[in-house]
């Protein structure tokens, strides 16, 4: 084959036969030498609960240390996921906007399949998401996350009176702290209330029939993890 019948293999023509999953990943890899390359899709999620959250954790200390390598977060990506997904990780964070759970585990598009609320609440609308994403997705770890200085955690302290549906919020959460409550103006005080309420919430994912017996058969794991909002690490708790 000539050099001009080679220079005629363009662009045009790598989009013309990289219309699937196969192709685009071509395509990032010949044109795109500025692009990671993304993840496989298929079986994404085809490895066991400790190596899941292996994987999470070392991604987060990419974060905190400033070596992202920002994976699967290119339009490519979104092509490839389009007709499905098998995120690795689910989690239940609270939906503080300092805690952006992709970001800091430094994962992309259809990697962790993610729940937020207020407080981490494993309340009944999380239960039903959670096992969806575990048991139908096949997420192989569930991670609980508080946070530092959380404001469900310390108005609960505090006995706040809040307005409208706010107060359901506190509701769940006083069950987890009952040992703290009154203590909000003590630091030590909120950070372990905030780890008791995530080891509390965690709980309450285990009373479920479904996520208990993906435990029981070692096809998910859950633990709990404490955000530091100045430096960015998830400490495992529990």
């Amino acid at each position: 084959m000539s050099n001009q019948s080679e220079s005629n293999f363009s662009r045009r023509n790598l989009i013309k036969y990289g219309g699937g999953v196969v192709g685009t990943s071509l395509i990032a890899t010949v044109l795109g030498s500025n692009l990671v390359k993304p993840d496989e899709v298929v079986a994404q999620n085809d490895m066991t609960p400790d190596e899941a959250l292996a994987k999470l954790m070392e991604g987060n200390q990419r974060f905190v240390k400033q070596k992202r390598q920002n994976p699967n977060q290119t339009n490519i990506r979104l092509e490839e996921v389009a007709a499905g997904q098998a995120p690795f990780a689910a989690v239940l964070s609270c939906a503080d906007s300092r805690v952006p759970v992709e970001i800091v585990f430094d994962r992309g598009i259809g990697d962790i399949f993610v729940v937020r609320n207020a407080g981490n609440m494993a309340d009944g609308e999380s239960i039903g998401s959670l096992e969806f994403g575990t048991l139908v997705l096949g997420a192989k770890v569930l991670v609980v996350i508080g946070h530092q200085s959380c404001g469900a955690v310390v108005a609960t302290m505090k006995g706040a009176e809040v307005p409208g549906k706010i107060g359901l919020i506190l509701d769940n959460i006083k069950p987890a702290i009952a040992n703290y409550l009154g203590k909000a103006d003590d630091k030590a005080a909120v950070k372990k209330a905030t780890e008791a309420n995530v080891s509390y919430q965690m709980e309450q994912l285990k009373k479920s029939p479904v996520i208990a017996d993906l435990i029981a058969k070692n096809k998910l794991k859950i633990v709990g993890g404490y955000s530091n909002l100045k430096t960015g690490e998830i400490i495992l708790i529990g």
